[in-house]
């Protein structure tokens, strides 16, 4: 008799991103087609059935109601959110949704990325576990949730059913491993290439909270900016307080507010971010790079960068390159 497809529910909730839940329902849908029998079914779901408000105006009806999907897998996408506030609101607000999902079956696995995991957490069927959140929601998670064990240097964990994974495409770490669970490696390279999808991108925990745009503070966003275009060189306290329109004092207290470091450390860190970016995604020299990003030289650079990820650039290439 011919196994039942894997039956997934993709959550749809008040204000919740739903890019994330079409791109995994195409995989879905594309391995289905690559296998030639229905491994997969999507299906969206919601608290209730019907039309549901998601982020920027867009209503999207869910099929079922979450307690009668009957899924053996629920797919919790993240929310917009640009503050712990902010966070802490929506958790409150989806009460009831958390309610429903805490009420699954324990054999229903519980699969959340981005700020969804917040969601994921909050129902209770993570503690005790290990999981991974966002890098700016960490204090948040440890604090709100203090029974899951949170490991913030992890991009994705997986704990028997649940899954949860850092970022807006946390969606493709959870589609990958199903796949490959349920099909092969081979199958989600040739879907991946197919479907020209980025690879779930892994990245040393020293650069985790580097991206400008997740970043929640208005100062710390200009300051990436700014550290980003000037040569490594000329990031003295003094050029970076003139370029943001501040005294070096307030710039040096807000940063440190902030981060816990001090200006010098963390825009270091910036700039050698950019040295990781290009290690990873091209196939310059190491020296070039470190010209073309103005650092003084090419033995400093190296130097600093071993300093922090404890790999030469030539290491981490080979550890984390795409190129």
């Amino acid at each position: 008799m011919a196994s039942k497809p894997f039956r997934v529910a993709l959550l749809l909730y008040p204000g919740c991103m739903p890019a994330g839940l079409f791109a995994f329902a195409d995989l879905l849908h594309a391995a289905n087609r690559r296998s030639g029998k229905p491994v997969f079914e999507p299906v969206f779901a919601g608290l209730q059935e019907g039309l549901v408000e998601c982020a920027h105006g867009q209503a999207l009806r869910a099929a079922s109601a979450i307690r009668e999907a009957a899924p053996d897998a629920v797919l919790v996408p993240g929310f917009w959110g640009e503050s712990t506030r902010q966070v802490e609101v929506a958790v409150a607000q989806n009460s009831a949704l958390i309610r429903a999902l805490a009420e699954l079956p324990r054999a229903v696995g519980i699969w959340s990325y981005c700020t969804g995991v917040c969601i994921a957490a909050a129902t209770g069927r993570m503690n005790g576990q290990a999981a991974t959140v966002t890098w700016w929601l960490a204090d948040l998670a440890r604090l709100r949730f203090p029974k899951v064990r949170w490991q913030t240097e992890s991009t994705d964990v997986w704990h028997e059913r649940n899954a949860s994974a850092s970022g807006v495409n946390g969606y493709l770490p959870i589609a990958q491993a199903a796949i490959e669970k349920r099909l092969n490696a081979d199958a989600y390279r040739e879907l991946a290439k197919l479907m020209v999808l980025p690879r779930p991108e892994r990245r040393h925990h020293a650069f985790r909270t580097m991206n400008l745009i997740e970043q929640p503070n208005r100062l710390l966003r200009q300051l990436h900016a700014v550290a980003e275009r000037l040569p490594a060189s000329d990031l003295t306290l003094k050029r970076l307080a003139q370029e943001l329109n501040t005294t070096e004092r307030t710039l040096a207290r807000k940063v440190a507010a902030a981060t816990g470091q001090p200006v010098a450390s963390y825009v270091r860190c910036l700039k050698l971010n950019q040295v990781s970016e290009r290690l990873i995604h091209t196939s310059l020299p190491a020296s070039s790079i470190s010209a073309e990003l103005g650092f003084s030289s090419d033995s400093g650079m190296r130097r600093m960068f071993k300093e922090l990820t404890s790999l030469t650039p030539a290491q981490y290439r080979q550890a984390f390159g795409q190129a």
